[in-house]
């Protein structure tokens, strides 16, 4: 069997185990079609359960024994696996799967010790991560993304990795696999929050055309403007805190001190290579002035937007 007889699965990010586990299971299906996949929790496995499960069947076949919740197995149950894996039998492949910790770290390292194939799945929780999860989400998929848009892709569905994963499945068929920030845009209709942020990062970073165009979108769309507004000005405060920050303040302590991830506060002093302080006032100006017109101040809250978004590409550089 090429597949390893023993594999170690660390880590309590769900939809990750469960990938691996399924990789698994199909690389010994790939070469034995019939193989049989056996799935028990600690309540499941009895004194004698191992040995009986990984004896020869009488129609042959192969097998693939799950182990869950590997650290709840128990000092004795723990060593028959142990034992077991010592002279694993031919045609079964042994996965246990732990959670991770010092709870049932005898299994751990008698499966290390005896040179399991380790599979790490770590809970994802900082920003960063998830951004390389949608980036590899995408490439698995067949198709490309950014990294800026697969933060608008979090930002618009969230921190659930299975719901990130249909996300970029469901974007690389519609989009033919190269997907943007307007794609983003686009596939999550009626998100405000995306919509106007997409336009002001447009903005901020210059590009005028589409700004317009993500503006157009979004209040065709719906996108109340008042909500519009309120991103440009999330948008151009951000280059304002951060520019205003004390020289040589960096890491958790800036984000800290500004209110902002540090994901943003990176993105933000990358659009400020553009910007200088007077640049930062007049866009600052420009928002105030679009946020009184939209409320009541102008008959055509459309066109003061667009007004807004030029004077904020103009006041860059």
């Amino acid at each position: 069997m090429s597949v390893e007889p023993n594999i170690l699965i660390v880590g309590d990010e769900e939809l990750l185990v469960e990938r691996a586990i399924g990789d698994v299971a199909a690389a010994v299906r790939a070469g034995d079609p019939e193989a049989e996949v056996i799935d028990l929790g600690p309540g499941g496995l009895e004194p004698g359960r191992i040995s009986e499960l990984t004896s020869p069947s009488l129609f042959g076949g192969g097998k693939v024994l799950v182990l869950r919740a590997a650290q709840d197995l128990g000092k004795d149950l723990t060593a028959e696996v142990l034992t077991y894996a010592r002279q694993p039998a031919d045609d079964v492949v042994l996965i246990a799967v732990h959670h991770g910790g010092a709870k049932g770290k005898a299994l751990v390292d008698g499966l290390t010790k005896l040179k399991a194939r380790k599979i790490v799945c770590p809970k994802v929780t900082k920003m960063g991560e998830r951004v390389d999860f949608v980036r590899a989400e995408v490439r698995r998929a067949g198709g490309k993304i950014s990294a800026d848009g697969a933060r608008g892709l979090i930002e618009a569905v969230g921190n659930d990795l299975r719901e990130l994963a249909g996300a970029c499945s469901q974007l690389v068929a519609d989009t033919g696999g190269k997907i943007d920030d307007a794609a983003v845009a686009r596939y999550y209709r009626g998100r405000a929050e995306v919509s106007g942020f997409t336009v002001a990062d447009k903005a901020i970073e210059g590009r005028l055309a589409e700004a317009l165009e993500q503006l157009r979108w979004a209040l065709a769309t719906g996108v109340p403007p008042v909500l519009i507004v309120s991103a440009l000005a999330q948008g151009v405060r951000g280059l304002a805190k951060v520019g205003g920050a004390p020289r040589g303040a960096r890491g958790a302590a800036l984000a800290k001190d500004l209110g902002m991830p540090p994901w943003k506060i990176d993105r933000v002093q990358k659009q400020l290579r553009a910007w200088s302080a007077d640049g930062v006032a007049q866009a600052l100006t420009a928002v105030a002035k679009a946020d009184e017109q939209v409320k009541g101040g102008s008959a055509d809250p459309a066109y003061a937007l667009e007004k807004t978004v030029a004077e904020i590409v103009a006041a860059r550089g």
